[in-house]
Formats: structure tokens, sequence, C-alpha cells
């Protein structure tokens, strides 16, 4: 964790709804109507104030109360500690949240919520009491964008619930920009909602130890769940999730289209921190029904991602009854790193999925493979695979801090050597490339 440059105290956040607060009148700063309004909120912060950089409010629920289309709300370092959800539970099932952002902004005009440049504002969710299920962030809204918060430790208070989230999104084009959850149970959970964007998001060490079907069953980093058909794709972009005690991506259960490109996912399926089994263990979960055939079941899209070390597969078809799209990734000492099993309108396992300039090195390379559209992967090419083709087959350092703009570092890790035999051995499927074809695996081969 990153020590915030903006030392204050923590602010302790019990029940604070929007509804609950009065407005005040004019605005903070503004740089013009276009642009919108400019607010504050610091742990030192005080909801009576003006909301300005030197008299900050305390709280998002006041800036939620006063913020408009096209307004941004800035957040200083610190901790945000919160005690107990806006609401009551109403039964030990019950959900409840404790931040609600429920006031949409418009097209070309979001709301804004960001952390201020160069400062580390930390939403911490441990000290909740509430007897029931938890929601940290629970954005029914849309058309907001979120923007480099760190969100943790939603509890889990008693064993009759699955996973906690640290982020539930209902709401439709939201962006969550450079999020970092981590220790609760499922880090940020789409559901419902669509086209939102997830970009250069992590969610790691997310573990569900009083879950109700079993330690661990449910506490994936990312998840985009029961999307009604005909939405627009959710999005997950620049994003890695590892040492989830679940999944690291799952798609189950979810109607519209769902792509993951540039992402990362390794060590899932483990107690965090350990190599003690957990959950299911999938890098990328991509789809199905719980092994029900579906008709109008989506097609997914993984594409120029990296799996390695996950407890089961790297990239799985999870039983889904359409063929996803799975173009240049790099599956690496996964339990396989390919598994296609699919499922057909009797309810027989078959193999689904479109997969084109993939590698699979070490660990099982691929499983349910028969009747997959599958060409110009590593091992349908007899190109001989080594430690040789790669500058490096570290599986240490991929949480490395991010670029300054907050997208992926550039790690010599699995990318192509300079003469490797797999650069230029792929087929076109629509994205850009370098050379005379596409090279095999998530790295094009650039000279970085």
């Amino acid at each position: 964790m990153r020590t915030a440059k903006f030392a204050t105290p923590v602010l302790l956040l019990s029940v604070v709804t929007a509804s609950s607060i009065a407005m005040a009148p004019g605005s903070a700063s503004a740089s013009g109507a276009a642009a919108g309004n400019t607010y504050y909120v610091a742990p030192n912060g005080n909801d009576g104030a003006a909301g300005t950089q030197a008299a900050p409010w305390a709280s998002i629920a006041r800036a939620q109360a006063v913020a408009k289309a096209g307004d941004t709300v800035y957040f200083r370092g610190g901790t945000y500690a919160y005690t107990r959800a806006n609401s009551t539970c109403s039964s030990q099932t019950a959900r409840v949240d404790a931040i609600t952002l429920d006031k949409s902004g418009s097209s070309g005009n979001p709301i804004r919520y960001s952390a201020q440049p160069g400062e580390k504002p930390v939403f911490d969710f441990s000290r909740m009491t509430d007897n029931c299920r938890i929601k940290g962030f629970n954005v029914t809204g849309s058309w907001i964008h979120l923007k480099g918060l760190e969100v943790k430790g939603v509890p889990q208070n008693n064993n009759r619930n699955a996973e906690s989230w640290g982020i539930w999104v209902s709401g439709s084009n939201n962006v969550f920009e450079q999020i970092n959850t981590h220790h609760m149970g499922t880090g940020l959970f789409v559901n419902g909602g669509g086209g939102n964007l997830v970009l250069n998001s992590d969610s790691h060490d997310n573990y569900d130890p009083r879950s109700s079907d079993g330690p661990g069953e449910n506490a994936d980093g990312f998840g985009s769940h029961y999307t009604p058909a005909g939405r627009a794709a959710n999005v997950f972009r620049g994003c890695r999730a590892w040492w989830n005690a679940d999944d690291g991506f799952d798609l189950i259960s979810t109607y519209s289209p769902v792509t993951i490109e540039n992402s990362w996912a390794w060590r899932n399926g483990y107690v965090p921190g350990t190599t003690t089994p957990s959950g299911n263990g999938a890098g990328f979960k991509s789809g199905g029904y719980g092994g029900d055939y579906e008709a109008n079941a989506p097609k997914h899209t993984v594409r120029f991602s990296v799996a390695f070390l996950n407890k089961a597969a790297g990239f799985y078809a999870n039983h889904h009854p359409v063929a996803n799209d799975f173009f240049n990734n790099t599956g690496y000492g996964n339990n396989p790193n390919f598994n296609m099993r699919g499922v057909d309108s009797s309810g027989a396992a078959v193999g689904r999925g479109n997969l084109r300039n993939n590698i699979a090195y070490t660990g099982t390379p691929t499983s349910y493979m028969t009747g997959t559209n599958a060409a110009y992967n590593s091992w349908n090419l007899g190109v001989p695979l080594s430690d040789s083709q790669f500058r490096s087959v570290s599986t240490s350092g991929w949480d490395a801090p991010r670029q300054t703009d907050g997208s992926l570092p550039v790690l010599p890790h699995l990318r192509l050597a300079a003469n490797s035999a797999l650069i230029d051995k792929g087929t076109g499927v629509g994205l850009p490339f370098s050379g005379s074809a596409p090279d095999l695996g998530a790295f094009e081969n650039d000279g970085r």
C-alpha cells in the first residue's frame, strides 16, 4: 500500500446519506460551465464546510448531494473508515451499502469522483459491524467516473451469505479507473449494468472465509454477472487480478457480452498469499450458466491477456453454450492453460471456442479442444517451446507499480525474445500487429 502524501487523521464514517444533508447554496470552485464545478473531500473535512480545497467536506455522501453532471469531486489522501452501513439490516441475508452512488451524470458529462493527483484516498470498510451482506460502494447511477481510489476490507459478519463486495455496479456507462480493491469478498462486481469500463485497475488478496457454501468459494477479483440481453458490452482493460480465493475474472450467468483485454491473472484459487487450495481457481472464467444450456448466450472476448500459475485453468470456457473468442493470449503453468469445455443443447460437454495466436507453455497445454475452432496457436503449429523463446519466464514482479498514466508496467516476463520462433507466426484477426503477421501470445514484439 502506498503512503498518502496528504497526511490527515482517519475519518470514521457511519450513517450518512445524501438525502439527510442540507444542500449548500453556491459551488466550490468552477473552471467554466462546460468543465463543471470542482469540489473537495478530505478525512479531516467537515460536511458543514464549503467543499473547497481550503475547506473540504468529510464524506462522499455530502459531495453527491451537490455534484451534478460535469462536476468533479477530488478526494484528498488519507483513510476514510466506515463503521456501519447507511441503512439497517432487515435480516441476516439482507444487503446494505456503506456508500450509495445513485445520482447520474450524462453522456459526455459524467460525475467524476477522483483522487487528488499525487494522493491516495483509502476507503476502509473493515470496521463495519452490520450483521448481513455488505457492499462498500453500491453504484446504481450511470455516467459516473471513479478514479484512483483504494477500496478494502468489506467484511463478512455472519456465515449465511456468499461474498461481500468492494464495489457493486448496477448502473451503466460508468468508468472505474485505477481502482485498487483488496482483502474482502469480490473486489468489483458488475451486476445488471451495461457499457461499463473497468480500466487499469487491480483486485487482489480477496477471500470469503465465512461464505455460506464454504470458505473461498466466491471471492473473485472481478465479476460481470446477470446483465440482461441487449446491453452494451462491459469491458475490462489493463486490469490485474491475483491471489483471489476463487477466480481472477468471472463472467458466469450474464446475457450481454464482456470483453477482457490487456489484462493479467495469476495465483487465483488459493488462500491469499499461500499455496493452500481454496476456490475454483480460474484466471479468466469466460461465461457459463452453471452447466445449463442457454440459447441466447452472448459471445465473450478475451484477448492480449496473460494467465499464469492459477490453481485451475488459465482461460476457461466454463460450460459456455457458444464459442467465445480467445485471441493473442499467453497461458503459463496453469492446469490447463486453455480449457474450452462448453455445453451443447442436449447438455453434453463439447469444445467451444475460437482460438487464434495463443501460447500455452508449461503446465497442461489444453483440454476439451475437440469441436473448437483453433488454429495458429502454439500447440497447432508444431513450434518447439522453451524458456529461450522469451525474454524472461519469471513469475515474480507482476504486481509492480503501474506507469504514471495507470497503464500496466512494462516487464520482460513472457514477452518474446528478439529471435523467438513465435514472432510473425500468427494470423490476422482484425487487430493491429507489426511485421508480416501477428506474433503469438499477449505481447506483440515491439522492441521494448
